[in-house]
C-alpha cells in the first residue's frame, strides 16, 4: 500500500499515537535531530517511521548491506519525508561523513554491539533494538562505551512502556497478587519438520560477507536472509534470545533483584530434526524446544518455549508471563493485555485491554518519545542500555547452560560462571578476522 507524505503525518497524528499521552506527538521543530538507521529491514523501518512521526528527526543516512532491503526503504522515507537520505552499505562510513546526532541500530543481533560501540564513540544516541548483543561480554563492553561517552543508550524492549504493562507492573508492584514465588514465562507457537534449504549464491546486491560480519561466514541461504537468522545459533540466540528478552525483562523489572543466581536449561530439535550445515543446503540449528529455570534469592523463573504444536490446549494467549502468588495469579500478555485470576474464587477476575499501534502490535511511539526526552535531558531513558544488558544476559546464560549441558552459578556482580572454566570461555567468542571483540 501506497502512503503519501500528507497520508501518514496525517495518520500519525489522528489515529496511530491517539490513544498516547500528549508528549508523544511532538511539535515540529526548526532544528531536527540528524537521524540515521543501520538495518533497513522489517523492523528497522518501523522504527524509522516512528521517529519521523515524532517531527523532531530528520533521517539524513540508511545504512544496510543489502540494496534489496535498502534501495526501497530509502525510497518510502523520501516519500514520506520529502528528504533524500545518503545511502551506506558500512556503518563506518556513515558515522565518518554524517557525524548523526542519532543512530538506530536495528541490524541482526551479532551486530548490535559493534555498531552501537561505534556510534557512541563518534558522539551519537543510540536506540538499539533487543537483544543488545551475542555473548555476555559484548554486552558489558556497550554499556561501558555508553557511561564512557556519556551517551543515551536506549534499547528497544518497548513492553516498558505499553499501557497494559505498565497499569500491569503496577498492579505487581502493588502486591495485589500477593508475594509471588514462582515466574513462567513462555512463547509457543506452531510447526513442523525442517527440510534442508539449499545453499545459493547471494543476490545481487548483498554483501554476504559484510552481513557476516564478526560471526562466521557460512555459505548464502534464503533461510539466513532475510529474517530467519535468529534461528542461527551464528547470528542470534534462537527464541530464547529473540522472545525471551522481552518476558524476562518484564520479570526483571517487577523484581529488585538484579540477575539469577543459579541457571540451568536443556532442550532440543525433537521435532524440527538434526541441523544440517553441508555445501550443498542448510537448516537452523537453535532448538524447536527448550526448558531454562533460574533461581533467584526469593522465587524461581521458569523459560519455555516450543515450536510446535501452537498453544491451543491452554486458556489465553500463547506469550507472556505467569506470575504466581499467594493471592492469585496473573498473567501478563501481549495482545490479549494482563488478566488476574484471584486465588478465591468469590473474587472477580480482573483484566485490562493492551493499547498497542499497528504494524505489528507494538508501543514504539512510547518508547522513541521517551528516548527523545533523555536525549534533550542527558537522563537515563526507560530502556537503559544497563537494563537492556540485564535481560540480554538473563536469555544468554540460559543458552549459555543449553550448550554446556549444565547448570551454571552466575556471580552477577564480577559477571562470571563460577567454579566453571569451560562455561566461562562462552562468555565471548572468537570474532573473525579483521573484526576486533570489543573490550570491557
Amino acid at each position: 500500500m501506497s502512503i503519501n507524505r500528507r497520508t501518514f503525518l496525517k495518520g500519525s497524528m489522528a489515529s496511530g499515537l491517539a490513544f498516547a499521552a500528549p508528549n508523544i506527538i511532538m511539535a515540529e521543530t526548526d532544528k531536527k535531530h540528524r537521524t540515521a538507521l543501520v538495518g533497513s529491514g522489517w523492523w528497522g523501518m518501523n522504527i524509522a517511521r516512528v521517529a519521523l512521526q515524532s517531527r523532531e528527526c530528520k533521517l539524513v543516512a540508511m545504512c544496510d548491506v543489502d540494496s534489496n532491503q535498502l534501495d526501497p526503504a530509502a525510497s518510502e522515507i523520501e516519500q514520506l519525508s520529502g528528504d533524500k537520505p545518503s545511502k551506506y552499505k558500512d556503518y563506518r562510513e556513515l558515522l565518518d561523513r554524517e557525524k548523526p546526532d542519532i543512530v538506530i541500530v536495528a541490524t541482526p543481533d551479532h551486530w548490535h554491539p559493534l555498531i552501537t560501540i561505534a556510534a557512541v564513540r563518534a558522539g551519537a544516541d543510540v536506540y538499539v533494538e533487543k537483544p543488545i548483543g551475542h555473548t555476555v561480554y559484548e554486552c558489558s563492553a556497550m554499556v561501558k562505551a555508553a557511561r564512557d561517552t556519556g551517551r543515551v543508550v536506549q534499547v528497544g524492549t518497548h513492553r516498558r512502556v505499553s499501557p497494559h504493562n505498565v497499569s500491569g507492573m503496577k498492579f505487581l508492584k502493588e502486591g495485589k497478587a500477593g508475594k509471588i514465588g514462582m515466574v513462567r514465562a513462555f512463547v509457543h507457537s506452531g510447526g513442523g519438520l525442517e527440510k534442508p534449504s539449499p545453499n545459493e549464491e547471494p543476490p545481487r546486491g548483498l554483501d554476504w560477507d559484510m552481513w557476516c560480519g564478526p560471526a562466521p561466514l557460512r555459505l548464502f541461504n534464503k533461510a539466513i536472509h532475510p529474517k530467519g537468522f535468529r534461528q542461527f545459533l551464528d547470528y542470534a540466540n534462537g527464541t530464547l534470545g529473540d522472545w525471551g528478552i522481552h518476558w524476562l525483562d518484564q520479570i526483571l523489572w517487577w523484581t529488585e533483584e538484579k540477575y539469577p543466581k543459579r541457571v540451568f536449561s536443556t532442550g532440543g530439535r525433537a521435532i524440527r530434526g538434526p541441523a544440517v550445515n553441508t555445501a550443498g543446503a542448510q537448516t537452523s540449528d537453535a532448538p524447536d524446544h527448550q526448558v531454562a529455570c533460574f533461581e533467584f534469592e526469593t522465587f524461581t523463573v521458569v523459560w519455555e518455549h516450543r515450536r510446535f504444536a501452537g498453544n491451543n490446549a491452554e486458556k489465553g494467549e500463547n506469550v507472556g508471563c505467569y506470575f504466581y502468588g499467594t493471592e492469585g495469579t496473573f498473567h501478563m500478555g501481549w495482545r490479549d493485555g494482563w488478566t488476574f485470576y484471584p486465588a478465591n474464587s468469590r473474587k472477580p477476575v480482573i483484566h485490562e485491554d493492551p493499547k498497542l499501534h499497528e504494524p505489528d502490535n507494538q508501543n514504539i511511539p512510547e518508547l522513541w518519545a521517551d528516548f527523545l526526552k533523555a536525549v534533550k535531558t542527558r537522563s537515563r531513558p526507560v530502556c537503559d542500555i544497563e537494563i537492556g544488558h540485564r535481560s540480554t544476559n538473563m536469555s544468554l546464560l540460559g543458552m549459555l547452560s543449553y550448550k554446556v549441558g549444565r547448570s551454571i552459578k552466575w556471580d552477577g556482580e564480577k559477571e562470571v560462571i563460577i567454579d566453571d572454566a569451560e562455561a566461562n570461555k562462552l562468555l565471548r567468542r572468537e570474532y573473525r578476522k579483521p573484526w576486533v571483540y570489543p573490550q570491557v
